[in-house]
């Protein structure tokens, strides 16, 4: 919920700020920045942060022995690597 205000208030901002810069006002593009920065590192933050996983991946997964406690759940999380791309997967337990 959270996210979806800050992504609603910053788009506000950006819209805002291009506004500004359209009818000539110079700060517009200090609002239209940060409108834009902060829009982009939350879609980039889901993205690139990966969902912890049920079960174990396919063949051709390696178990690392890097282990760790889920914020959100307090389960611990097992991370598994793919030697071939470096695509890593967390999967919980």
């Amino acid at each position: 919920m959270l996210r979806s205000w800050t992504i609603g208030i910053a788009a506000v901002v950006f819209v805002c700020g291009v506004s500004a810069l359209l009818a000539g006002i110079p700060p517009g593009w200090v609002f239209a920045c940060w409108g834009a920065v902060i829009v982009l590192s939350i879609v980039y933050e889901r993205v690139r942060y990966k969902p912890i996983e049920a079960g174990t991946p396919g063949p051709g997964w390696t178990k690392t022995a890097e282990r760790f406690i889920d914020d959100e759940t307090g389960e611990p999380v097992t991370v598994w690597l793919e030697p071939g791309t470096g695509e890593r997967k967390y999967v919980r337990g």
